[in-house]
């Protein structure tokens, strides 16, 4: 039986989603610490239309971050589907890797979304504050659900009462990079 196509956002406010966005949940994958803590992602919008992204997590205590740009999948389309694109490994970043990033859910405030991708392999809810009301989070897994993902693969990414603010000390050898290469 063929899975239903995910229905995204259409006429994404790109410029109201500009900014800091924590992650309160997630799907483990290999492209992130296991053990990653006051994850967050920044938006900043560049001249040319594009977005910079800037993926922050703290990791035995260092920061591990990662940058790249995301753009429209289809320029024309109204539909909130992007790409975003990384250069890995983020301490000699030479190898191109583009994934899909779908804006699945928004809040009519802008204040928490549901982010997924075609396969149903990545999830993400994300929320403009480092917590979020059980009832907003469950209605986003449900929303989640309804998609086609499988929800029980769903992680709470712990967040500290008071997030970092500055960048801290750093994980200058993509130590975390290697580690996800081997599923740690």
């Amino acid at each position: 039986m063929a899975e239903k196509e995910m229905s995204v956002v259409r006429n994404l406010d790109v410029k109201r989603y500009m900014g800091r966005w924590y992650e309160i949940a997630c799907f483990p994958s290999r492209f992130q610490p296991s053990d990653g803590v006051d994850t967050r992602a920044t938006y900043t919008l560049n001249d040319d239309g594009t977005v910079k992204v800037l993926n922050e997590t703290w990791s035995g205590g260092k920061r591990s971050y990662i940058e790249g740009i995301a753009y429209k999948a289809d320029p024309k389309s109204d539909e909130a589907k992007l790409k975003v694109k990384f250069y890995v490994p983020p301490f000699l970043p030479i190898i191109p890797v583009t994934g899909d990033y779908w804006v699945l859910f928004i809040d009519h405030d802008y204040q928490y979304a549901l982010i997924g991708q075609p396969s149903r392999r990545y999830l993400w809810i994300l929320s403009r504050k480092s917590h979020m009301d059980d009832e907003i989070f469950n209605q986003l897994v449900e929303k989640a659900k309804e998609e086609g993902y499988d929800v029980s693969k769903l992680h709470r990414t712990p967040q500290s009462e008071t997030p970092p603010e500055e960048e801290g000390p750093q994980d200058t050898k993509g130590i975390w990079w290697i580690k996800s290469l081997l599923g740690k």
